[in-house]
């Protein structure tokens, strides 16, 4: 699997790595498990695809489950949100988001769109 980082993805997830310090080595490990799981074995890691986003090579998912360290007492279900484009051609995931759910209620769709609005130009 590539990875690919859309935008303002990386500045996003640079304002949350200096509130919570394992961030990063928890988005390793979500990279190396989760992901692997749900897109090659099919087992469920509570990802969903984000319905109403129609592409024909990608298909937009939100991870809902991602355990964050840093979060104590909260276990997978930490409030930290990622939005990703999975090309299952290609075997790529290029990721549009990170958000902790505290400092907004859901997904940015003016981003999701700009990024849809991207792939259709190129």
């Amino acid at each position: 699997m590539k990875f690919k980082y859309f935008n303002n993805f990386l500045k996003d997830s640079k304002k949350l790595k200096k509130r919570y310090k394992s961030l990063n080595d928890d988005f390793k490990v979500f990279l190396n498990s989760s992901l692997e799981l749900f897109h090659k074995q099919g087992i469920d890691q509570d990802i969903i695809k984000i319905k109403g986003l129609k592409h024909p090579r990608i298909d937009i998912y939100k991870v809902r489950k991602f355990a964050c360290k840093s979060l104590k007492g909260t276990g997978s279900r930490s409030g930290i949100r990622i939005i990703y484009a999975y090309y299952p051609e290609k075997d790529i995931v290029e990721f549009i988001e990170i958000y902790y759910k505290g400092d907004k209620a859901r997904e940015d769709d003016k981003r999701i769109k700009k990024y849809l609005k991207s792939i259709a130009e190129s």
